[in-house]
């Protein structure tokens, strides 16, 4: 027995299968898919514009550095035995040469002198003042005062050298201590900063003598060593309380390496005199200053004399 399908329905068959067979089914996508083509697109687009944009301006960068004038210490100190004592001002940063933009961030660790006068200048290559502080420290000679200061300075070229000169006095106006740090100044780029390296010590050093020791017989015995910051003489000299200089004495050294001397410096007194010795260094590059003269480097320690 036949059986016939009924017209409407074979028709709605007919037309379910050409529907199936003219769609496509999607493929799935992977994770993030829409994601990431709107990052590849943005890309592209910035990149597009950087390319149709203007070049910028050229900023001129400088072409050489000066040539220093200290030699850069290495991370690691690498005095010979003995130089243990750590400078009075210690640099913390920035190290000797680093070259600087405007404002410099100083740091220090520092033993204030008796007057706990504290005064900080940032001088240019041809000595003028770019910047000149003075600050009130107390003062502890046990381990020092960790300081930080921002100098802001303008240059006259596009770089030149520079100094940071950093000194304190004792109550009767004498210096205590100085220290200088060699740097570089620039109008534009980045900061470089060197390590502290050997300046974290102090740069002389002697034998048998220390703060507060007393002399006799009229003659003070003097041996050590003293690392010059230049070639220029280096004076030794014992002061009065009233700044009257009892005794003084020139060293010549070779180069600028670590060398040994000695030698003495008598006196005469005629009843005992408390004293302050000290031990400095000039540089030519610097200003002759009223209080400091040109002095790149002084240590001092106070003895008590006798007859």
């Amino acid at each position: 027995m036949k059986y016939k399908i009924p017209t409407l329905v074979l028709l709605f068959a007919i037309l379910s299968a050409c529907s199936q067979s003219a769609v496509e089914v999607p493929t799935p996508q992977p994770p993030n898919y829409i994601s990431t083509v709107v990052a590849l697109t943005g890309q592209a687009a910035f990149e597009t514009a950087t390319a149709l944009a203007p070049l910028p301006t050229e900023t001129p960068t400088p072409t050489e550095n000066p040539v220093p004038t200290t030699p850069l210490p290495s991370p690691t100190p690498t005095f010979e035995p003995g130089f243990t004592e750590f400078a009075q001002i210690r640099f913390i940063a920035p190290g000797p040469m680093s070259s600087l933009v405007s404002p410099i961030n100083l740091q220090l660790l520092l033993i204030s002198g008796e007057s706990e006068l504290v005064r900080i200048d940032l001088l240019g290559e041809d000595g003028r003042i770019l910047q000149r502080m003075l600050e009130r420290v107390r003062r502890e000679p046990a381990g020092g005062v960790y300081r930080n200061f921002d100098l802001e300075f303008e240059t006259r070229a596009v770089s030149e050298r520079g100094y940071i000169r950093i000194s304190t006095k004792d109550d009767r106006r004498r210096i205590q201590a100085l220290n200088t740090m060699p740097v570089l100044l620039y109008s534009i780029g980045e900061n470089q900063i060197t390590p502290i390296g050997n300046m974290m010590y102090e740069r002389v050093m002697y034998e048998g003598l220390e703060e507060g020791d007393e002399v006799f017989g009229g003659t003070l015995n003097l041996k050590g060593r003293f690392w010059p910051f230049n070639e220029q003489p280096v004076f030794l000299e014992m002061t009065q309380p009233d700044g009257k200089v009892v005794s003084s004495r020139m060293l010549d050294f070779e180069g600028i390496d670590t060398q040994f001397f000695e030698t003495t410096l008598p006196y005469k007194i005629t009843e005992p005199t408390m004293v302050r010795l000290s031990i400095h260094q000039d540089s030519l590059e610097l200003p002759d200053d009223p209080e400091l003269g040109q002095s790149i480097y002084v240590h001092t320690m106070e003895l008590m004399l006798y007859p």
